[in-house]
């Protein structure tokens, strides 16, 4: 009969290890290594999951401990914060049924029932919790019974169905304890309520249980916490200028886009709107020309059967993500990715070592059946359109083919002014594949980064059960940070699919499958370059380069010679509203034209223009050839910034 070990092994964030006794907590590891380090603990990262400081250490694992100094500690205070909330709740509605409360990248939210709630009410309620937060209660973790909590939620279908799934088989489960209050929870949890500095709610939505239309219709009230109320302003200055640059109201004002009840989730490009996606699209072809990808087609319908092989069939059907219908006792869908399609085509193919790097590249629609109620503008869509490439490669081409990629990522989003956030994701427990791999092939991804001096995060366990990847964020102009594009391994479809080429010693060798989607998706990359632009796009970019203004009638026949003969080569608009010239240039600036040409019989008789830029710059008498010149070099080098007058 084996005995239990009575020491495990806990590796810290700088790589050493330490023997600690099995069963100790978090916080006694945090007491082992310094005794200051112990009384500011707040709660630990164990195997890459927060937890409470309380957790005991039962097998070996790397551990974290979290601070009031830590990235994971806003986290824990807003997940208390969404516990006040709670209970102030039900102090004022003793009815109200809570469902579940976690913390998010911006605060918290709970989903409740039983209860109808206005905007009135939010602020009884935010009244309630500032005294919550006054009285300091702590926060006490209680171990209690299956049954015991079954009883206390005897009337809460949600707790039960939480006991009944993620507590299932579970003798005991914790409950965290404020004053007479208590809530099933795993934590973790700030000491206090009065650790929390300050809190609001902001807004409330509807919201299913479980996420599933088919199940109960709750109500979500969203809030956010701070240590302090000057972050707190500062948070809610952001927000509102969030608002001021959502991209769904801007798309309407410019006439971008727009996603009809017919077609839901599924974006409609109206003209102007189709101008940025079509100069975007090539603006990437010869990117990936740059790259030396060959562009290929896929068709969007396909038998489900495609899917199966690689695995990730079943991975959208379980998570209810795929489009598939049966006909004709055939199971057909609508394609969540491109991958499998560009395996075929390269199935086509006889290669031999000295023709790997094959690439292609596609501007394929996929299609990926999100919740309605997850849906958001051009950010969550049903229907998107990727950037997509995949590149089969041999095993000792991955670190110059990912160093390529990165060097074309990097100078892409240095056009839009975007700063690129590189995070390596690492092997998980559902990896497939030798380790022998794995390791060559992060290794190589870790070269690339470091070869190109890029900062990155390492983001442990975090891969895809087929490669590691690199995941790319960009941080907009309020500091916001969003996913777009990827850079990933793949072993897995090379193998599933038995995609060979031939080596120098004529035996079938397995490449290895880079996939890459540079801007990832046009829909989303999209709304994110509209807030981060607030709708003001480069000229390159902007649906109208150029509008004209006519100082009169008298002026038309100048105005169109400039359109057509002069600027012909440029998207140019002329203004012939019989308004005075201050509204001109005043509707010219809300619909967010980088420059004006106004044109009067002065300018009109000397062959030259007034520009005003959209910063309101002014430059007269300018020869009509030094402002082409300038469109020219400014369309041409892709400045992110109108800016004539600065050569």
């Amino acid at each position: 009969m084996s005995q239990k070990a009575s020491t495990v092994t806990v590796v810290l964030p700088d790589g050493s290890e330490m023997e600690v006794a099995h069963g100790s907590t978090v916080e006694d590891v945090a007491y082992e290594i310094g005794p200051g380090l112990g009384r500011d603990t707040i709660a630990g990262v164990v195997d890459g999951d927060l937890v409470d400081k309380t957790t005991p250490l039962t097998s070996d694992c790397t551990i974290e401990i979290v601070t009031e100094d830590s990235d994971e500690y806003l986290e824990v205070l807003r997940h208390t914060g969404a516990h006040v909330f709670a209970q102030a709740l039900q102090r004022l509605y003793p009815e109200a049924k809570l469902a579940i409360g976690p913390s998010t990248d911006d605060g918290f939210y709970y989903d409740i029932a039983g209860v109808e709630l206005d905007e009135d009410d939010l602020d009884e309620i935010e009244t309630e919790m500032a005294t919550i937060l006054e009285a300091d209660y702590e926060l006490e973790r209680v171990e209690r019974s299956r049954e015991d909590a079954l009883e206390i939620y005897h009337d809460n279908p949600y707790k039960q169905d939480i006991l009944d799934t993620e507590a299932a088989g579970e003798e005991t489960v914790s409950f965290y304890v404020q004053d007479d209050w208590q809530d099933l929870c795993q934590g973790p949890h700030v000491d206090s309520t009065g650790d929390i500095g300050a809190i609001t709610l902001l807004e409330m939505s509807a919201a299913y249980w479980r996420g599933d239309e088919e199940n109960d219709q709750l109500t979500r009230v969203y809030g956010t916490a701070f240590e302090s109320e000057d972050d707190l302003d500062a948070f809610l200055t952001r927000r509102e200028e969030a608002k001021e640059r959502d991209h769904r109201k801007i798309g309407s004002e410019m006439d971008l886009f727009s996603v009809p009840e017919h077609s839901p989730g599924c974006a409609h490009y109206h003209p102007p709107g189709m101008t940025i996606r079509r100069e975007l699209e090539e603006f990437i072809r010869a990117k990936n020309d740059d790259l030396g990808y060959d562009e290929v087609w896929t068709p969007e319908l396909n038998k489900a059967a495609l899917w199966k092989p690689t695995g990730h069939y079943d991975a959208f059907k379980e998570e209810g993500e795929m489009f598939a219908w049966e006909q004709d006792d055939t199971e057909y869908g609508l394609k969540p990715m491109n991958c499998a399609n560009h395996a075929h085509i390269y199935q086509q193919g006889q290669y031999s070592y000295r023709d790997l790097p094959v690439r292609f590249s596609e501007f394929g629609t996929v299609y990926r059946n999100e919740q309605s109620g997850e849906l958001s503008g051009l950010l969550r869509v049903r229907g998107l359109t990727q950037d997509d490439g995949h590149a089969f490669i041999r095993r000792d081409q991955v670190e110059e083919e990912i160093t390529s990629t990165l060097e074309i990522i990097e100078e892409i989003y240095g056009y839009f002014d975007l700063e690129v956030l590189y995070k390596l994701e690492t092997k998980g427990d559902n990896a497939v594949g030798s380790d022998e791999i794995w390791e060559e092939a992060t290794q190589g991804l870790r070269n690339s980064l470091e070869s190109l001096g890029l900062d990155y995060d390492v983001e442990p366990g975090e891969a895809a059960f087929y490669g590691p990847k690199i995941a790319l964020d960009a941080r907009d102009a309020i500091g916001r940070e969003w996913t777009i594009g990827t850079v990933q391994l793949d072993f897995n479809i090379p193998e599933r699919l038995d995609l060979t080429y031939v080596g120098a010693d004529n035996e079938e060798h397995r490449p290895v499958m880079v996939h890459r989607a540079l801007l990832g998706s046009f829909e989303r990359f999209m709304g994110v370059m509209i807030e981060h632009f607030n709708g003001n796009f480069p000229t390159w970019l902007a649906p109208t380069q150029v509008r004209i203004l006519p100082v009169s009638d008298d002026n038309l026949g100048y105005a169109k010679r400039l359109k057509h003969a002069d600027l012909g080569a440029f998207r140019v608009e002329i203004e012939e509203r019989s308004w005075t010239v201050a509204k001109k240039i005043q509707a010219a600036h809300d619909d967010r034209v980088p420059y004006m040409l106004i044109v009067g019989d002065t300018e009109e008789e000397d062959e030259t223009v007034s520009v005003r830029d959209r910063f309101e710059e002014e430059y007269k008498d300018v020869p009509v050839d030094q402002f082409r010149a300038h469109l020219e070099r400014e369309v041409e080098e892709k400045w992110v910034e109108p800016a004539f007058g600065t050569e």
